[in-house]
């Protein structure tokens, strides 16, 4: 049977499809082609996890396959994500022990129908951006094999950068599961924390953790996110979302940039950096710089300071047996002891003001846009500074997670030595579905090869799964853009899906003393499809936008032309008595320009 490699979530799906009941053979086909001599993994699944795996979903996916979505599509997690029977060792031996159950995520992916195959190689203890603090080796960039991989999920990305699972969990704290995507040519979505439960991960800094997803492509990162976030009530950092974010960024975004950038004199990284803001422009994208300092000062402090002490908590009696833990690792976590309570207070108060000033940044623009990575090191350079050149990759992630921001690392244009050099998106938190949205239309755009697979990404109608923490509403009149009520819709962070028509069963009618003028809309035996304008608001700022409409007016369920069923504006049926019928014009704005020419 053909091995599997290179594919993206629908090319492992339309596979599987054509005979699911040989999905067993194509996964221990793809299982036999791996192995643990590869310092990306750390474990690999044996025929009988596999088949115990699979057993248990093929008689729900016969009955329903629709239940399963991920059905038979194999996944690898990093080896500080517990799952049930298999050792968990946070890249160190002297820690192992076996999972009794699977982490909170895991088992969600599992119960989508995922099937786990490995677990991949790290920074032990997650502490670093490397991938080379290890005693299961280093893990090599995987297109040039000198460069380090980047970390602390170095094997993670890797085996999604070379195809050979479609997506991966990896975890992040300080750039994790982003720096290691910028140097493979991969996405990592670095969600809110809070969003994907962390029950059963072993912690590094544990108010400042959370998973990530590595994929091939945006839409298969985020769907991953979605089938796998949710609150978790076994989590005490676990959040609900709240539904006040933004479904997306606009068409035409305002992005911020750092007014001065720091590139350690490595200049290929810069003139990639430049290279990638030229295509964000030719994409539509305003640049505004603004001032860094804050995100640096914030930055600096998650290993110069007091924050250094959680790692030294989540570690614990492990700091007793020094000989087992890599010294580099240990020199980081060891000295967190240098701190008193005192010093963690006064590193709370400063990372909150820091945040605050950061949170007032980003409120004046639609994202951040930073380079994922200032640099990239070989395996030699890091023996020789295996601290300072760490610090260098963390440059513009390291704030992240202490600021509560949510940020999604994509591909960009390549250094001109070959190596991959990707930018990050970062935003308020919730922001998730916004970043990937605009990542989605950036991939396509861009169209550059998934991974290091060699394969050609190729542009499609990729969409994001249907969104529960927003509304979507047909506008029909005075909300429509460029009408002076559209600023009610703007103003909760509603954002504009796209110009439609309703099914051929609707009249419309201009209101009789309305200000400013409004239609209604009446579904009647006879009438005509009349243009409307969807836009997603939202959840949670819904109710405030209907307590707005007044009377005659409400808002019930409108049909569209091609069927779909969605809210909108509605009118009581008294209200049309002394109304002006202008259906013949089959939409509010012909007839204003209509009413707008008369007085000409």
């Amino acid at each position: 049977m053909t091995i599997m490699t290179g594919k993206t979530l629908s090319a492992w799906r339309k596979t599987i499809e054509k005979d699911s009941e040989a999905v067993f053979s194509l996964l221990k086909t793809h299982l036999d082609s791996l192995s643990v001599d590869d310092n990306a993994w750390i474990v690999l699944a044996s025929e009988e996890q596999l088949r115990a795996q699979l057993d248990a979903l093929l008689p729900i996916y016969r009955e329903d396959p629709y239940a399963l979505p991920l059905f038979g599509i194999p996944f690898a997690v990093k080896d500080n994500v517990d799952v049930a029977g298999w050792p968990t060792s946070a890249a160190c031996p002297a820690f192992t022990y076996t999972a009794k159950q699977d982490a909170t995520a895991v088992a969600r992916l599992k119960a989508a129908g995922a099937v786990l195959i490995g677990k991949t190689n790290l920074d032990q203890f997650a502490t670093g951006l490397v991938g080379t603090r290890s005693p299961f080796g280093a893990v090599p960039n995987t297109f040039n094999p000198d460069y380090v991989s980047g970390g602390s999920s170095s094997g993670s990305a890797s085996v999604v950068a070379r195809g050979l699972v479609p997506f991966s969990f990896g975890t992040d704290t300080a750039g994790s599961g982003r720096v290691p995507a910028g140097f493979n040519n991969i996405v990592g979505l670095k969600p809110t924390k809070g969003w994907l439960s962390a029950t059963g991960v072993v912690p590094a800094c544990r108010l400042n953790d959370t998973l990530s997803v590595f994929a091939l492509t945006v839409e298969d990162a985020f769907l991953v996110a979605t089938l796998a976030g949710g609150e978790d009530a076994a989590d005490a950092y676990s959040r609900a979302n709240p539904a006040t974010a933004p479904a997306a960024l606009p068409q035409n975004p305002v992005f911020a940039i750092p007014a001065e950038m720091e590139f350690f004199a490595d200049e290929q990284a810069q003139q990639a950096w430049l290279e990638a803001l030229d295509a964000l422009r030719a994409s539509g994208v305003t640049l505004k710089p603004i001032d860094f300092s804050a995100f640096t000062a914030l930055a600096e402090q998650l290993y110069q300071g007091p924050w250094v002490a959680e790692r030294t908590a989540a570690v614990g009696e492990m700091l007793q047996h020094p000989q087992e833990m890599d010294p580099t690792v240990y020199g980081i976590i060891s000295a967190g002891l240098n701190y008193s309570a005192v010093d963690a207070f006064k590193a709370e108060y400063l990372r909150a003001e820091l945040t605050r000033e950061i949170q007032q940044a980003l409120s004046e623009v639609d994202a951040l846009v930073v380079p994922t990575s200032p640099t990239i090191h070989t395996l030699e350079e890091m023996k020789q500074e295996p601290v300072r050149f760490n610090s260098q990759f963390g440059t513009y992630t390291n704030f992240t997670n202490l600021a509560d921001l949510s940020a999604l690392a994509l591909p960009a244009a390549f250094r001109q030595d070959g190596l991959p050099a990707g930018i990050t998106l970062i935003a308020p938190a919730w922001h998730d579905r916004a970043l990937a949205s605009f990542g989605l239309r950036w991939q396509q755009q861009q169209a550059l090869p998934l991974g290091a697979t060699g394969q050609d990404f190729t542009p499609s109608e990729s969409a994001l799964p249907v969104s529960p923490q927003h509304v979507r509403v047909a506008v029909v009149g005075a909300h429509l853009r460029g009408m002076p009520l559209n600023f009610q819709l703007i103003n909760r962070n509603a954002v504009f899906v796209e110009a439609t028509e309703t099914a051929p069963c609707y009249r419309l009618y201009a209101l009789a003393n309305t200000q400013p003028a409004k239609p209604g809309i009446a579904r009647q035996s006879s009438g005509a499809q009349i243009a409307v304008e969807l836009w997603d608001i939202p959840l949670a700022r819904f109710g405030e936008f209907v307590a707005e409409i007044p009377a005659p007016l409400g808002i019930g369920s409108l049909e569209l032309a091609d069927g779909r069923q969605v809210k909108g504006f509605i009118c009581e049926p008294s209200a049309l008595n002394d109304a002006t019928d202008i259906t013949e014009f089959k939409g509010w704005r012909n007839w204003i320009t209509r009413q707008e020419s008369k007085h000409v």
